[in-house]
């Protein structure tokens, strides 16, 4: 080990330290209020990583402020939680200690930041879902992180949780203080858990856990529930039930402290015939996907319509803001090698992502991203002198003599 053994008060070994200290720094991220990065955490990583534990193994640990930023999300911005280094490693040494028991009581169509789940399986089960019911509750829970009740977490925390250490560094977290972007603390005030800390997934885990999961397997046990953190889908076998479960389940999250987005909320049919049914609405959105009564071609000819999922508007028109951003199309000095070398991560992303489930709804996406490599071209080779058609030829030889220059040349999403 990178520094002596010792004996402490409370059960935290090195080990425990040093291999919470590995997750977080393949994880990455971005430094908290002390400004230390990971990389200057690595520079000093014996002296700091020592320090932590000799804290935490004697109890005289306490949380620093989270650094709240906000991100773009869906066209608004969504406050998040930035810990220090130091506090991100102290979380994770707590989460590995404290999940192999939680996750023994979790259901199973809970699949939010969960060992061996995947946002993709609970897209899969989703579309497995809307073929066999009619009926779909799409709760959308309003600033859920921001509403947590303390001492409902903690009660649920209680009954698992015996050891008073945990307890009490859980305590610790919620209670950190929050320095706003102009620099102002906002101090806790009995609710919430900063949407970006590395133990707070497990507890919004645990805490929907008794407030929805286990409710719904109780009081209705006909209904099919798939959540991913704080999305959830419930499918239904009429609209009767689902009309009961919704006002049932909004009475439930006021007990819990929670409240159902009134706009976003919504009970959706799911058959193909819902596109000529008036008066309820026949789409949904979950995980960045649109679920909705789509056209399929059958290989034979001819065609079918089924309700099923492709990508969802919302992550078309983010995509699409990245690559404004980035406006490369103004960088005629870079060669089509550093497009490449720039715009390859990104898109191997979006395939793996979006292309899993539907990659046939990515073809839009790419056909922007030609649009603006045209543009590019335009821009560099002055000899074709605006002349679009002689762009696209080029970049048609390129597709052609270089087909895995790109990551989704390389699939097939060439310039036609």
């Amino acid at each position: 080990m990178i520094f002596k053994e010792g004996t402490k008060s409370i059960p935290i070994t090195k080990e425990m330290v040093w291999e919470a200290y590995k997750e977080v720094k393949s994880n990455g991220g971005s430094a908290g209020i002390d400004q230390q990065s990971l990389e200057m955490f690595d520079r000093q990583r014996t002296k700091e990583l020592y320090k932590l534990w000799n804290r935490l193994s004697s109890g005289s640990y306490f949380a620093p402020a989270v650094k709240r930023v906000h991100i773009p999300t869906g066209g608004k911005l969504r406050p998040l939680g930035i810990p220090t280094v130091s506090d991100r490693i102290a979380q994770q040494v707590i989460r590995r200690y404290l999940e192999p028991r939680l996750e023994c009581i979790f259901v199973e169509h809970s699949y939010g930041y969960r060992p061996h789940k995947s946002a993709h399986m609970a897209v899969r089960e989703v579309q497995k879902n809307v073929r066999k019911y009619r009926w779909a509750i799409d709760l959308d829970i309003a600033n859920f992180f921001e509403e947590v009740r303390h001492d409902l977490l903690i009660k649920g925390l209680e009954r698992h949780v015996s050891e008073p250490w945990v307890l009490m560094y859980i305590r610790r977290w919620l209670e950190a203080p929050v320095q706003m972007e102009e620099g102002s603390i906002k101090t806790s005030e009995g609710k919430g858990t900063p949407q970006g800390g590395v133990i707070s997934p497990l507890l919004a885990n645990l805490y929907l856990h008794y407030c929805i999961d286990k409710w719904l397997e109780i009081y209705h046990k006909s209904a099919v529930m798939v959540r991913y953190a704080d999305d959830l889908i419930i499918h239904c076998e009429s609209h009767k039930e689902a009309s009961h479960i919704l006002t049932s389940l909004k009475e439930r999250l006021s007990a819990c402290g929670l409240r159902a987005h009134p706009e976003k909320t919504k009970i959706v049919y799911c058959k193909k015939e819902g596109r000529n049914l008036k008066g309820y609405p026949v789409q949904f959105d979950f995980l960045g996907f649109s679920f909705q009564p789509l056209l399929n071609q059958l290989r034979k000819g001819g065609s079918y319509i089924q309700f099923d999922c492709k990508m969802s508007r919302k992550s078309k028109v983010r995509i699409v803001g990245e690559l404004r951003k980035l406006a490369f199309h103004n960088k005629s000095q870079r060669g089509i090698q550093d497009l490449a070398n720039m715009l390859n991560p990104k898109i191997r992303g979006w395939i793996n992502y979006y292309g899993r489930i539907s990659r046939r709804s990515l073809k839009p996406v790419f056909y922007y991203l030609h649009h603006r490599m045209l543009r590019w071209i335009l821009n560099k080779f002055k000899r074709f002198k605006g002349s679009k058609v002689k762009a696209v030829a080029w970049l048609r030889r390129i597709t052609h003599s270089y087909p895995n220059l790109f990551y989704h040349w390389s699939l097939g999403y060439q310039l036609v």
